[in-house]
């Protein structure tokens, strides 16, 4: 049986590690490895142990993109056929988001088109010195894909994101950095280890809090008001938990607080 194209690595403080894993092919978003990512982020969205996920990838890049060498192989396919098979595609990489604990991208090199997409769709961003960032769509003269012209403007304001999208050049990681393309950037062999200690302080935080946090700014408030609605609900949960009396406890007797999620 040949080894899977997505390594799962969990660890007793509930940070999970997804490690792309076709370095031979730059981990390009191929069927199988499309199927896997599926199937494994189904299976821990409703894993009440899983407390964040970290996205990484395998060799000297974090993800080339999506798989196209089909369309030069099926030069006969439909606008209807093509839509059919892209759709179930971004949606499957893209639920991610739909997770109830943040993810963290490790940017370990370099993140193409839909891999870069990938990075987007992730709550947080780290990224290797040297590693280059890029959407270059318009230059393979194709339109952008999975909700690239959703997530770029999400994260770098629309004036970059224009400019990114429309001239699909490179993006350096000193001007990732600076754009908020990404959170932070790290010497290549300290990237993981600094991007799971990340994920273990979140991992550490109250579990309800930071699940019902996620939920607050997946939401996009239209208003302030409709962030206070939001607030005035999710608070008072967390105000009934055995881990807000914890965290306090916790605080007052200077130690590590024990959150169990409850």
């Amino acid at each position: 049986m040949s080894a899977s194209p997505l390594r799962v690595d969990r660890s007793e403080d509930g940070v999970v590690v997804l490690t792309l894993a076709l370095p031979d092919r730059r981990n390009a978003m191929t069927g199988e490895l499309t199927a896997a990512w599926g199937e494994t982020i189904a299976g821990l969205r409703g894993d009440r142990s899983v407390r964040c996920v970290v996205v990484t990838g395998e060799g000297s890049a974090f993800c080339a993109g999506g798989d196209l060498s089909w369309i030069g192989e099926s030069p006969d396919l439909t606008v209807d056929a093509i839509r059919d098979r892209m759709l179930p595609f971004y949606r499957t990489w893209l639920s991610i988001r739909d997770l109830d604990v943040p993810s963290v991208a490790a940017i370990n090199g370099p993140a193409v088109g839909a891999g870069l997409c990938l990075a987007l769709a992730c709550d947080l961003r780290y990224a290797a010195r040297g590693a280059k960032l890029s959407a270059p769509f318009t230059q393979l003269g194709m339109h952008a894909g999975m909700a690239a012209t959703w997530l770029l403007p999400e994260v770098v304001g629309l004036a970059a994101a224009r400019e990114l999208l429309l001239t699909g050049r490179p993006v350096s990681d000193d001007e990732a950095l600076r754009l908020g393309l990404v959170n932070g950037v790290y010497d290549g062999d300290a990237l993981l280890d600094e991007v799971l200690s990340v994920a273990r302080r979140i991992a550490g935080a109250g579990p309800v809090a930071t699940r019902l946090t996620k939920a607050g700014l997946r939401a996009g408030h239209g208003s302030i008001e409709e962030a206070l609605q939001f607030e005035a609900l999710a608070q008072p949960v967390t105000f009934a938990t055995d881990d807000l009396r914890e965290g306090l406890a916790a605080s007052k007797e200077k130690r590590k607080p024990n959150f169990t999620g409850k």
